[in-house]
């Protein structure tokens, strides 16, 4: 009887060492988080990563930058910090909403910017590598599944790549004519709430942007 008591102590002693083991140091999607600035902030991207940083983002009708800066906090299966973890294996995605954009990320154009540190930390802040539009969610990304923290960062994304082939060139400027005057969203590249002649600048500054 006592040799079958501490048989089933050890099993469950076993089973449970297991379960520490097969979280420890493994990000978990619900206990990681990540947040960014207050409001509906819009990042204007560039295929070649020269559009704006996190920090330059701006509100749709504010002249004024918004810190759109995503801060990553990636915690294991126990909340304890996993530091060290790859920035290549932490990007971000659009949500998969039907009429939300076209929003298309350069090969690497939007992984982290750094491994995570000891508090198992890092951040968005340099311009991503990335074209097309989306109105829809920002979706942080850990080796391939999405958190399960939250739905989503309200992060916007603009380019003058409108047509999310990866390349500002002539292909985009029809679509560009077709919105002029209207208050649609991928074509107003100030995110001033119209598509006016004030857009021109910046669809002409991008121009030759590619992906690498």
């Amino acid at each position: 009887m006592v040799l079958r008591k501490l048989t089933g102590v050890f099993s469950i002693a076993l089973v449970i060492g297991a379960a520490s083991f097969a979280v420890a140091g493994v990000p978990d999607l619900f206990l990681s988080t990540a947040t960014t600035g207050a409001g509906s902030p819009v990042m204007y991207n560039l295929p070649n990563g020269l559009g704006s940083t996190f920090a330059q983002a701006r509100a749709l009708g504010n002249p004024n930058p918004v810190n759109a800066t995503i801060t990553l906090t990636v915690l294991d299966g126990g909340s304890v910090p996993v530091a060290n973890f790859s920035a290549a294996d932490m990007w971000l995605e659009k949500a998969v909403v039907a009429g939300t954009g076209n929003f298309i990320a350069c090969n690497g154009g939007t992984t982290a910017d750094a491994n995570t540190n000891a508090s198992g930390v890092t951040t968005w802040v340099a311009p991503l590598r990335a074209g097309g539009w989306s109105t829809a969610n920002t979706v942080v990304v850990i080796n391939g599944q999405p958190l399960t923290s939250s739905a989503g960062l309200n992060l916007r994304h603009n380019s003058a790549d409108i047509n999310g082939d990866g390349t500002v060139n002539v292909a985009d400027i029809p679509y560009f004519a077709a919105d002029f005057g209207t208050t649609t969203f991928k074509s107003d590249l100030i995110f001033d709430g119209i598509v006016n002649v004030a857009d021109v600048p910046r669809l002409a500054s991008g121009y030759g942007a590619v992906c690498p």
